[in-house]
């Protein structure tokens, strides 16, 4: 049985994921994560790891791999570090094995990949404009708007008249927002007005992968239901209609850190068949000798 943590230190948040891999089979042990709000980002890293170790009821001695993503390639204690894109897609797919692309929403940017059933990425597209498509985004509006960023997706549901955003740069989009509450726009509309500009966005995402079939929705913004009814709508466009089943999953914001696990599991498996094959030769050649 392999032993393998994956540390996913992102903009936002720092996420960890401790499974053990015994004969092909995953078990996950232990999910753990925590906001970085203005802290030492190695402190909050150094907590959510403590904690995750004590839910899987291990010492960090027990881990044969510890691998890292996102901006944790410094972690002193990592055996390895995987690149952000490869973690994510590998774990879409086991959060949702129908997966054949994944749409990941971060702090401050949100990608669209297309993949295939082995997870491997044949094609992505990142937005590369603004910050007015991301998670910290939504963040400052919730907060200028007084409402917490969970009430979000529920208020965004219950808009009548959503109000038109701007999408191309957070700037605008934020002075768009301050004019709207000046105006009396209710939150739910303005709210919605917002969801629809990023689902735009996040759809020409997914068109320019060429997404088909069903979607992994990741990412911290993964289970807000606002923003997975507007995107709903931005994808069933008569014009550019695009035939791709969105699934969000309660895990999704785990998605790098159970990718970094995975994969640092089966980079051990490997690590360990090589090393039990060189000694076997080494030992045949003694024999011979």
């Amino acid at each position: 049985m392999t032993l393998a943590a994956g540390i996913d230190v992102g903009t936002g948040a720092v996420k960890v994921a401790v499974f053990s891999v015994d004969d092909g089979e995953e078990s996950q042990l232990a999910l753990i994560s925590d906001r970085i709000r203005r802290r030492d980002p190695s402190a909050v890293v150094q907590q959510c790891w403590d904690l995750a170790l004590k839910r899987a009821g291990i010492d960090a001695s027990d881990i044969h791999y510890t691998a890292t993503t996102g901006d944790g390639e410094n972690i002193p204690w990592a055996t390895g570090h995987f690149y952000g894109m490869t973690t994510h897609a590998r774990g879409a797919m086991y959060l949702e094995p129908r997966a054949r692309a994944v749409l990941d929403v971060g702090s401050l940017h949100a990608r669209a990949m297309r993949i295939d059933e082995r997870s491997k990425v044949l094609q992505y597209r990142m937005t590369s404009q603004c910050a007015s498509g991301t998670g910290q985004f939504l963040e400052n509006i919730a907060r200028y708007l007084g409402v917490t960023v969970a009430d979000v997706g529920t208020l965004s549901l219950q808009a009548r008249n959503p109000e038109k955003v701007s999408g191309i740069c957070a700037v605008l989009a934020e002075t768009d927002v301050i004019n709207m509450v000046s105006r009396g726009i209710r939150t739910e509309d303005i709210l919605r007005g917002i969801h629809d500009s990023m689902a735009v966005r996040f759809a020409k995402l997914l068109r320019a992968v060429k997404a088909e079939g069903v979607v992994a929705l990741t990412g911290g913004l993964a289970t807000d239901e606002g923003l997975q009814a507007a995107l709903s709508d931005a994808l069933n466009k008569k014009a550019r209609s695009l035939d791709v089943e969105v699934v969000p999953h309660a895990d999704g914001i785990f998605a790098g850190a159970i990718g970094a696990a995975l994969w640092g599991a089966f980079r051990h498996e490997v690590l360990e068949r090589r090393a039990a094959a060189r000694a076997m030769s080494a030992s045949s050649a003694g024999a011979r000798a």
